[in-house]
């Protein structure tokens, strides 16, 4: 069999410190390494996993993936461990307190839109880990072509974007369907890990 065409542009799976394949992106720092290693696709299916990278990739908008990584103990010390019904149950007093806390990306929509989102999470029948997965099988999901090379991962995906769209009909915000694509890739519903990676199908 033929190797795969690499798309002009991408990059292939890269030997990190160990010698091993990894996906490139990982090689940035030793933060990024660990989150690729030892979580990035890896499969949540409990509601506050799936609630805290939905809350942290909003976060993560405009900004680099690495100051949320680093950050991301005092979100979770902010956000009560991303406890969906003790983040629903914020008040003003809390969103004056967490502009005040220089550990966390201090946005004021940010912060309301997670606060928002508990709520909308606590609304959902079944569950806010129930729904996304059941974005899992939509076309253009976990079945379609594994990426050789960075070129060939999207920003969004069809499914992304139906579940963007499922999300703010229930009330959800800053969950557009780029935000949306790197929840369901940080959770494991889709596995972008690329073909030469170590993690590639480690959790299927």
């Amino acid at each position: 069999m033929s190797e795969p065409a690499v798309p002009e542009g991408g990059r292939l799976a890269e030997p990190g410190p160990d010698g091993r394949l990894r996906c490139p992106w990982a090689l940035g720092s030793p933060d990024y390494l660990d989150y690729h290693d030892g979580e990035w696709g890896r499969p949540v299916h409990d509601d506050q996993g799936i609630f805290e990278r939905l809350c942290l990739e909003a976060f993560q908008s405009g900004l680099s993936w690495l100051t949320i990584l680093r950050k991301r103990a005092n979100f979770r010390a902010a956000f009560c461990g991303f406890d969906i019904t003790a983040v629903a149950a914020f008040g003003p007093a809390d969103v004056a307190r967490l502009l005040g806390d220089a550990g966390i990306v201090r946005n004021r929509a940010k912060i309301e839109a997670a606060i928002r989102n508990a709520q909308a999470s606590s609304a959902i029948p079944g569950g806010l880990a129930a729904l996304v997965w059941g974005y899992a099988g939509v076309p253009a999901g976990p079945d379609r072509t594994a990426p050789v090379s960075t070129a060939q991962i999207p920003s969004w995906t069809p499914a992304s974007k139906a579940l963007s769209r499922e999300l703010r009909r229930r009330g959800f915000s800053f969950t557009g369907p780029v935000t949306a694509y790197a929840t369901l890739q940080a959770c494991g519903v889709v596995d972008d890990h690329l073909v030469g990676c170590f993690r590639r199908g480690a959790y299927s």
